[in-house]
Formats: structure tokens, C-alpha cells, sequence
């Protein structure tokens, strides 16, 4: 689609919204954001800086004083912001993270949209979790905040599995708070145990990897095919490659299989609905800007 008939002019009534995170220079979301505010008629500009975590101070002082209407954080921002921020939103207080800040005239508000992303892209798809059971691979920022929304939203069981090392305990610590935060329950298993792997994915209805096994030039796999089966939902979050060997593997087992574009593109609109109250328009930008969405 040619996107240069539309208005992107910057005014004197623009409003700011931006990324803060190191690296920034490879992200889409400046695109995405821009984009789909010229689309709807919106004067909103979003750039992205390379900001440290020992900058972060400095760069939330900055854009408060700025009257900047919004951000989006990447790690290890997301944990670095909150004592910045005068509130959180019940999953930011599960998972400690926050992945977009609301400003609403010098009140900030913490949220995370990435596990919202993940169940809409699931969603997009026509999965609906809700009531089942969740087996997830990996317990770092990727997975948390999937973890605590999916919790949120009504999933009853979700399986942890993670490697046993310093921060092992730290994710019991987490899995307890969100099973006392919501109906859901949560437990966690050492990613080395194989037999008990097979065991809770058999009963899982979706099969989630959130660590970076598979990602770029890995062609390699946590989970053996032999796990994999027809009906199983398996999606990866990964999203180079647009196919991972677990998905390859998936497919051949006859499982649906899900990449990590879609929750990339439904948690920018998340992002996007806290700050203009408006909904991105999603087929425009996925022909924008995601043009190998699956």
C-alpha cells in the first residue's frame, strides 16, 4: 500500500510518544505508531532514543516536563521505570514490569500490553485459551508478563519450565504471587526433567517457548517432536525466523502453529489504545508494516 498520501506533518500541537530502550535503531514501532496516527487523523509523532538504565531517570524527568503523552520500554527498562512511576496495573504488579507508561498530565501510569499482545494475536488467530491449561518455556521477560495476563484472563493452569540456576527460586517466588493473585494455578519445573516436560504438555492445551532456543541462525529445539501432537496449540515468540524449528516440527505433527509477529503488532495496538483511546487500525498496519505476517 502506498503509505505517502497520507498527512505524517509535524504541527505545533503534536503530540510526543516514544521508545526508550538500547538499542532502539531496529525497531519498528516509531513506523507503526506514526503510521496508524496519520491513518485515524491523530497528532502524534513517536520516535525512539537510545536510552541506558542508568539514564532512565533522566529521560522520565524529561518527558514528564515535556508533556510527552506516552512510551514504550525494552529491558531492562521495564524493571528499572517502576519507582518512577505513581501506579501500576494489576498485571505490571504480577510480572514487575512495565512495558508502556501513560502520562496523563504528569500522573504516570505502568503497564504492560506484551502478554495482551500475545492472547490477541492468539486470538487473531482463532485460539481462545481461556479455561485451559498453559505450558510456557522460560521464565524471563518474554514470559512473565504472557504468564501474569493469561492468569489475568482466565487460563486455570500454567507450567513453568525453566532452567535450574540462581534465579530459580525467584521464579517460584513469581509463580506463588500470581497464583495468589488470581484463580490461576502456577507451578514451576526444571526444564531439564524431560519426563515431566512430556507429562504437562500432554495435558496442556498450548505450548509456549519465550526463550531465545530457536531464534536467528538456531535451528534447534527444547522440545522433541515427539511431545508435539494434532490439536496442540504451539506458539513461539519468536519471530525471526518467521519459523523455528518448533513450529517447522509443530506443523508436521499437525499442530496449529503460531510465530511472534502478531503479538509484536497486538502489543503496540495495546500501546496505542492507552494513549489516544482509539483503536490501531490493525489490517492497514499489518500491510504497512508487517508484510510477512503469517
Amino acid at each position: 500500500m502506498n503509505t505517502t498520501i497520507l498527512d505524517t506533518a509535524i504541527s505545533g500541537s503534536t503530540q510526543l510518544l516514544c521508545l526508550l530502550g538500547h538499542p532502539v535503531a531496529h525497531s519498528i514501532s516509531p513506523r507503526m505508531h506514526t503510521l496508524a496516527a496519520s491513518k485515524l487523523g491523530l497528532d502524534y509523532a513517536y520516535l525512539a532514543f537510545d536510552i541506558t538504565e542508568e539514564q532512565t531517570p533522566d529521560a522520565v524527568a524529561a518527558l514528564k516536563l515535556l508533556r510527552c503523552r506516552g512510551y514504550n520500554l525494552t529491558m531492562p527498562l521495564k524493571r528499572a521505570v517502576i519507582p518512577l512511576l505513581d501506579e501500576l496495573s494489576p498485571a505490571s504488579k504480577l510480572c514487575n514490569a512495565v512495558n508502556t507508561v501513560v502520562n496523563d498530565d504528569g500522573h504516570l501510569t505502568g503497564y504492560t500490553t506484551d502478554g495482551i499482545g500475545f492472547l490477541d494475536a492468539l486470538h487473531d488467530q482463532g485460539c481462545d485459551i481461556s479455561g485451559g491449561k498453559m505450558t510456557i518455556l522460560g521464565a524471563g521477560g518474554v514470559a512473565t508478563p504472557m504468564i501474569a495476563q493469561a492468569a489475568l484472563d482466565g487460563v486455570k493452569e500454567i507450567a513453568i519450565f525453566k532452567r535450574k540456576n540462581d534465579t530459580f527460586g525467584q521464579t517460584v517466588d513469581f509463580a506463588k504471587r500470581v497464583s495468589e493473585g488470581t484463580s490461576c494455578e502456577v507451578s514451576v519445573h526444571d526444564m531439564a526433567d524431560t519426563e515431566d516436560m512430556a507429562r504437562q504438555i500432554a495435558e496442556s492445551q498450548i505450548l509456549v517457548n519465550a526463550t531465545n532456543v530457536g531464534m536467528g541462525e538456531d535451528d534447534t529445539s527444547l522440545v522433541p517432536p515427539s511431545m508435539l501432537r494434532s490439536g496442540l496449540i504451539v506458539f513461539d515468540a519468536i519471530y525471526h525466523p518467521l519459523e523455528t524449528r518448533l513450529l517447522r516440527e509443530a506443523k508436521e505433527a499437525g499442530a496449529t502453529a503460531i510465530n511472534g509477529e502478531g503479538q509484536l503488532l497486538f502489543q503496540g495496538a495495546a500501546s496505542f489504545k492507552l494513549w489516544t483511546g482509539q483503536d490501531m487500525p490493525i489490517d492497514f498496519i499489518k500491510e504497512t508494516c508487517f508484510l510477512n505476517l503469517l
